[in-house]
Parts: C-alpha cells; sequence; structure tokens
C-alpha cells in the first residue's frame, strides 16, 4: 500500500475542524500556501493527480484529496474565484486577504516560519491549490 502524504489545513483545533468539515462536505476544493513554507521544509510542491490523505485535529485520516492544479502567484493576483472556492465563504478578495493575513501573522505560524516578524504583501508568493475530494474515511 502507497503511503500518502498528510494534507493539514491549518492548525489543529477550531480552524482545522472547520476546514476539513468544509471539505468533507465538498464546500472547501481549493487552498492556499506560502511558497515560503514549502522551501523553509525542503518538500516540493503538490501536483495534479496526486493524492493526500486529510487528517483531523487529532490527526486521524478523514479522507483522500487529489490535487487538481497548483499555481505559485504573487499574493495580489490572487482572485475571487479562488477565494470562494476555499470554501469559507469569502464573498471579496480582500475578506479572503484579512483572513489569510491574520493566519499567517499568527504567533504558531510566524514561529512555523522562524520569523517573529513575518509579513506578506502584493509580491509575496503563494501556492494555489485546487483539489477534489475522492474519498471520505468517516
Amino acid at each position: 500500500m502507497i503511503k500518502l502524504r498528510n494534507a493539514e489545513f491549518g492548525f489543529p483545533g477550531p480552524l482545522r475542524d472547520k476546514l476539513v468539515t468544509a471539505i468533507l462536505n465538498g464546500s472547501k476544493v481549493a487552498t492556499t500556501s506560502l511558497e515560503l513554507e514549502f522551501r523553509l521544509n525542503s518538500e516540493s510542491l503538490p501536483v495534479p493527480r496526486e493524492r493526500s490523505t486529510v487528517v483531523d485535529s487529532d490527526n486521524i485520516p478523514v479522507g483522500i484529496i487529489e490535487t487538481v492544479n497548483v499555481k505559485v502567484i504573487p499574493l495580489g493576483e490572487v482572485g475571487i474565484e479562488h477565494a470562494i472556492d476555499e470554501g469559507e465563504d469569502y464573498q471579496t478578495v480582500s475578506a479572503w486577504r484579512l483572513s489569510h493575513e491574520k493566519f499567517w501573522y499568527s504567533g504558531e505560524m510566524r514561529e512555523e516560519l522562524g520569523d517573529p516578524d513575518f509579513v506578506v504583501d502584493d509580491s509575496t508568493l503563494v501556492v494555489l491549490e485546487r483539489f477534489k475530494l475522492v474519498e471520505k474515511l468517516r
């Protein structure tokens, strides 16, 4: 049996629980990551047709997703379609960005990045991933 990479959305807790629920009910079909995260962790970017195991806050597998598309673009170029497809009821790109900046500026994220003063701007590279749920495990 092939071991799939874990797909962790946010940090364990209420945000991850909300995001995992949205994935399992089909409303979340896209996500955004900082390109910097992949570089710092020496991880390759997801690729189309690659499958990952979605884990909940207890690190229990709850679903399998398959990457459909991946783009690396400057933060300032993220459009409304992507924001809506994140499944968190964003009505504007500004609302989407405000929410993401709050996450990226959190103590947990700054600690993970190793930079207590980390900030983003329009030129910060982000990884936009579209995926589909291929199997629910619970």
